[in-house]
């Protein structure tokens, strides 16, 4: 059969292909999929189990009209494939590339950009009353994952579609995964029906919903309960869905197109809010990755050979020293629990949770509920530690606030993807951990440098008697040497001396960066100050004297500037010059310098180009520095 992909170049291209040129499309999409992530990196067995639903959606609705919500969106790929992106796969998640997510910026057929879970059928429910008050025709469609569903901004969505009178259609993308195998009550239920039905049963099912739907025009009750009676409904997730008063059809093969075209035909007439429950296999079409999805969720690149393609192997990250110091505190001290939300592998837990089982709690995509889970284990007397990304912790942020600051609990969090994070982007940055919470009281926030004030500082937290954050990026721990001061908490560690006017004060591993520009800078007879401030709350008062000594003091974090630990520096120092009546220590601050992540969004590109625009790399500390030194050449640190 001819190459079919090179003659798609829109969904309109995919009317007058046959169910049959459409399985081909799909196998073909599958492969393109497979070798363009294979050469950038990026989510590959989602992308490839959802090849087939995504064509069917294209070939019955028109997203450029209709609206599209995804949920999560690192499974677009063959979306946008479809809406005439494929010739910039070879840039994906790169610099000035494809965005691995959902993009507004690139098409008209993404309606947001989506990184996080549970935001599709809250936002669709919105669109769909937005379309119901301007009388609009437009469908409005939202892909839900399994895992996605069990969030609780999904369910107080569900619980308000009785405010919809017209048409939305949630399609719930069940592959029994999410990153890792899909956690809690409803997880389970999905998967008690999964495993009572043959391949047969959900054909039959099929032909059954195909056989009752309405013609347009036909009374929805009617069709409805003529579903219900001949599936015997009371055997499906509809016990739940019902009990919601939104109609559920299904489950049915999620790999089947010439079904599910009818399928969404006959469900796009439907004028109420309804669920048609697919099943789809997660890696679908490339052994690896269909055999060990959880490995093949976000891969960098890796060499197809065959069937035995594998994804490339980092050097020791800040994610395995956290896994290992976790694992060792655990054998230590039995009060220790570890909770995450779906990312046991992702936050370094398989080691604790192969050896701690009985304390090992995953609750699924529901940081909120990790959170006071966390708090009511605390509150028992155990050590909770929570591990969660910094973009996802967000999501937390009232629990945080209200069951561990405000109580004072020691609910530790381990807050991994802090700083950049490279080619996931704007969505998935942990800029905000910071500003977010070393405003909330009771509550310290640590940034180790490297390997050994990582597990000092998690020692140190479940030593203490209130909350305590530790944050550290998505890369490799760096050697340091010459960090050897005695750790303790709230307190800095000059790692190098020197007699310039410059002091380079860094907080987590921008120590090493902030080390190597000082050798550059000695080198055209420049010999600065290092300090490694290891805290962003509590702000040691001993940085007071730096200032005081009238030195020009450079503030760099792998965060957002705005309410950030330059910002916590600058409040701490004017508190001291107060309180000491000092007023030549208030002028000196005015000659700080604050870098960090700008007040934008910084797209994706690897981590270190990311830095460099931030002014965090060596070389650009050492830039800073010089022109600093030489005051006609102006400071330009943020593009």
């Amino acid at each position: 059969m001819e190459n079919l992909l090179e003659t798609i170049n829109s969904p309109k291209d995919l009317r007058g292909l046959s169910v049959e040129q459409l399985e081909h499309l799909a196998d073909e999409m599958r492969d393109f999929v497979t070798h363009s992530v294979s050469q950038t990196g990026g989510h590959l067995a989602s992308n490839l189990g959802i090849i087939e639903l995504t064509i069917a959606m294209h070939r019955v609705f028109d997203f450029q009209k209709d609206r599209l919500l995804w949920d999560v969106g690192h499974q677009c790929y063959a979306h946008k494939i479809l809406t005439g992106r494929k010739d910039r796969f070879c840039q994906l998640r790169q610099e000035g590339g494809l965005s691995g997510f959902p993009s507004p910026d690139e098409s008209d057929c993404d309606v947001f950009s989506v990184g996080h879970a549970g935001t599709s059928i809250a936002t669709a429910l919105g669109m769909a009353l937005g379309a119901q008050h301007n009388q609009t025709d437009e469908k409005i469609v939202a892909l839900v994952g399994d895992a996605s569903i069990v969030n609780g901004l999904s369910f107080e969505a569900l619980n308000n579609t009785g405010l919809v009178k017209r048409q939305m259609l949630i399609v719930l993308n069940d592959n029994s995964m999410a990153i890792d195998v899909t956690q809690g009550a409803m997880a389970g239920f999905l998967s008690r029906v999964r495993l009572s039905h043959t391949y047969e049963d959900i054909r039959k099912t099929t032909n059954r919903i195909l056989e009752h739907l309405p013609l347009v025009g036909k009374p929805m009750e009617e069709a409805i309960e003529n579903v219900k009676k001949t599936l015997r409904m009371a055997n499906t997730p509809s016990r739940l869905f019902e009990s919601m008063n939104i109609p559920y059809f299904g489950p049915v093969d999620g790999h089947d197109i010439g079904s599910l075209i009818e399928l969404f035909g006959a469900l796009s007439h439907l004028d109420r809010p309804a669920i048609l429950h697919v099943y789809t296999r997660k890696g679908k079409g490339y052994s690896p990755a269909d055999d060990d999805p959880r490995k093949y969720h976000s891969t960098g690149p890796f060499e197809v050979n065959g069937d035995t393609g594998s994804p490339d192997r980092e050097q020791r990250s800040f994610t395995a020293a956290f896994g290992d110091a976790v694992a060792e505190l655990g054998q230590r001290d039995s009060r220790i629990a570890a909770i995450t939300a779906a990312m046991s592998d992702g936050t370094g837990l398989a080691k604790f949770r192969q050896q701690f089982p009985q304390r090992y709690y995953d609750v699924g995509i529901a940081e909120s509920v990790a959170v006071d889970i966390a708090a009511g284990l605390a509150r028992q007397g155990l050590r909770p530690v929570v591990c969660i990304y910094s973009t996802f912790l967000q999501r937390g942020f009232d629990q945080i606030f209200q069951e561990a600051s405000l109580q004072n609990l020691p609910v530790t969090f381990c807050i991994d993807r802090a700083g950049a994070v490279g080619s996931d982007g704007p969505t998935h940055h942990g800029f905000l951990d910071i500003g977010f919470l070393r405003m909330l009281p009771n509550l310290t926030v640590a940034a180790p440098a490297d390997e050994r004030e990582l597990k000092a500082a998690l020692y140190a937290a479940a030593a203490g008697s209130g909350p305590f954050a530790i944050r550290y990026p998505r890369d490799t721990v760096p050697v340091i040497p010459e960090n050897t001061d005695a750790y303790a908490v709230g307190k800095s560690a000059v790692v190098r001396r020197g007699d310039s006017e410059f002091v380079l004060v860094t907080l987590g591993p921008l120590l090493k960066e902030a080390l190597d520009a000082a050798e550059q800078l000695q080198k055209q007879g420049i010999r600065v100050t290092v300090v490694n401030a290891r805290f962003a709350k509590p702000i040691d008062a001993a940085l007071a004297e730096w200032f005081a000594q009238g030195k020009t003091v450079i503030l760099a974090e792998d965060g957002c500037i705005t309410g950030g630990f330059g910002s916590a520096v600058l409040e701490r120092m004017l508190q001291i010059a107060a309180e000491r009546n000092n007023p030549a220590l208030r002028q000196t601050i005015g000659k700080a310098v604050l870098l960090g992540a700008p007040d934008s969004f910084v797209p994706a590109a690897n981590r270190g180009r990311q830095l460099e625009w931030m002014g965090l790399t060596a070389q650009k500390l050492a830039q800073i520095v010089l022109e600093l030194h030489s005051p006609t050449n102006p400071v330009q640190i943020l593009k």
